[in-house]
């Protein structure tokens, strides 16, 4: 591997985690990274069937690509599972700890460059912060996901204070204002106890992260102080906002229309007016349960309003299985569409479907989200608001600073057998958020303003991301000439 001959520009190394969320924000982090100081040396690091999954933007020099052997069937894991949508959600710890075994690969690679080095890792991979100290490089965690969500996730972990008592709501031990409902934590977190494998990878995981040398977050600053601050306090390094970290708003043209699902995707959408379509989506890696399936679907064809459903196996099914028709209500997809006069029928769609290209159009007028935080990111930078339905993680979190900002209403949480929701409250719920009401109109009012919020942060020179990302690469500049991050 060729060195950085220019003294002071460090060699960075990106290693998201493996999951294809995760992935994308890096590679546009290293974008960013570019922008900043054009011509510099970036390797991205995963296993080899991630990286033969990427599509590289054309860059000079090129990202570097560099794959580490993994073997997931050595840990007790189906063969080939190299990322998180590979498995079910049981097997997330498995997978979690066998990712560590990446380590010694790992620390292989970087002794092996000869310039100096910044390593750039998720939080997953918090460990890379004892292979920098080895080597005397400069550490950085990046959180893809916000700076709320995040830090109350991460205290959780640490606190487990649902465990301490049996009241339905209970504060953070470390940020008191902060208060939450027990349906706000996820399962896993419910079933913890202080001594199984899911608070052990993670306290770790809390642990590794506090030797770091910096956090990059995926938020805006003028968006999430308060969030921004309770990292610091939780971590004791400096916070860099420089999100929001997104893929560039799509320009149609004939060759986006390359994928005719997609292209029929955008043609219906034609055909409806402005702010008139529901977009619902649980992501690449969740999926609600079959009951609560029919409930929403139910609710959807009351609520009068026409939709779009990316549609996925309800949870417990394998994920990359065909879609059952029996998983939705008898003759409901035959009455959506028979709707089409109406101009309220629905077009259900079976698998992956563009999402920034849906919520980019002027027909979509709410998302109906479990609010991963790129989803958040991507409906609110193009002033949609969000009803909420968060499954997992950091979801209920997000969700919660959502509505606190007045662009999310919360329509149920979680997908266990005991998370109710009744197709009423979801047509009550888009009936708010979509109809000609003081409150749609007020939360369409401020998804409009923090999409110009975003838009701002990164408008060179003086956005508050672009210069965060700046102040972070002259540290890291700095510390290579000797004076440590943290004291900068």
């Amino acid at each position: 591997m060729a060195a950085v001959e220019a003294k002071g520009i460090p060699h960075v190394v990106l290693f998201p985690f493996l999951a294809h969320g995760h992935v994308p924000a890096f590679l546009r982090l290293a974008g960013l990274l570019r922008a900043l100081r054009p011509g510099l040396d970036v390797t991205l690091v995963s296993t080899p069937r991630l990286l033969g999954s990427l599509t590289l933007p054309p860059a000079s020099p090129p990202v570097r690509l560099h794959a580490l052997p993994f073997a997931p069937a050595e840990h007790g894991l189906p063969p080939g599972a190299d990322s998180l949508s590979d498995i079910q959600v049981h097997q997330f710890i498995t997978f979690f700890r066998a990712s560590e075994s990446l380590r010694p690969a790992f620390e292989k690679f970087v002794s092996g460059i000869g310039s100096p080095v910044c390593i750039v890792a998720d939080a997953f991979f918090g460990w890379t912060a004892e292979v920098a100290r080895a080597r005397g490089a400069s550490h950085a965690v990046f959180l893809p996901g916000g700076a709320f969500g995040n830090a109350v996730f991460f205290s959780v972990w640490e606190h487990l204070p649902h465990a301490a008592t049996a009241a339905d709501e209970f504060p953070l031990p470390d940020f008191p204002d902060v208060v939450l409902h027990r349906t706000q934590i996820p399962r896993y977190m419910l079933a913890a106890t202080g001594d199984d494998p899911w608070t052990a990878f993670f306290r770790r995981v809390i642990a590794f992260c506090r030797e770091t040398d910096a956090i990059l977050v995926n938020t805006v600053q003028e968006l999430e102080p308060s969030g921004l601050d309770m990292l610091r306090r939780s971590f004791g390094v400096q916070p860099w906002p420089v999100g929001p970290v997104l893929a560039a708003p799509p320009t149609p043209t004939p060759s986006s229309d390359s994928r005719d699902d997609d292209a029929s995707i955008i043609r219906w959408l034609d055909t409806h007016p402005p702010r008139s379509v529901l977009y619902i989506s649980f992501g690449s890696q969740n999926s609600i349960n079959a009951d609560q399936m029919t409930e929403l679907a139910l609710g959807l064809e009351a609520s009068g309003r026409p939709f779009l459903w990316a549609l996925r196996p309800p949870v417990g099914f394998d994920a990359k299985s065909a879609f059952r028709p029996e998983w939705l209500p008898a003759g409901f997809e035959e009455r959506t569409a028979a709707r089409a006069k109406a101009n309220t029928a629905g077009l259900l769609v079976r698998g992956w479907a563009p999402q920034m290209r849906i919520l980019s159009h002027p027909s979509t007028g709410a998302f109906l989200s479990h609010c991963g935080w790129n989803s958040v990111l991507e409906s609110l930078s193009r002033g949609v608001p969000l009803i909420g339905w968060p499954l997992g993680a950091e979801q209920f979190f997000n969700a919660k600073l959502a509505v606190e900002w007045g662009v999310c209403v919360e329509v149920a949480r979680g997908n266990l057998e005991s998370s109710a929701v009744e197709s009423g409250a979801v047509a009550e719920a888009v009936r708010a958020v979509m109809g000609e009401t003081a409150k749609g109109d007020e939360m369409r009012r401020k998804a409009v303003a923090i999409a110009r919020i975003m838009e701002a942060a990164w408008e060179a020179p003086g956005g508050s991301a672009a210069q965060s990302l700046e102040g972070f690469l002259r540290c890291v500049e700095t510390s290579i000439h000797g004076q440590p991050m943290k004291k900068l």
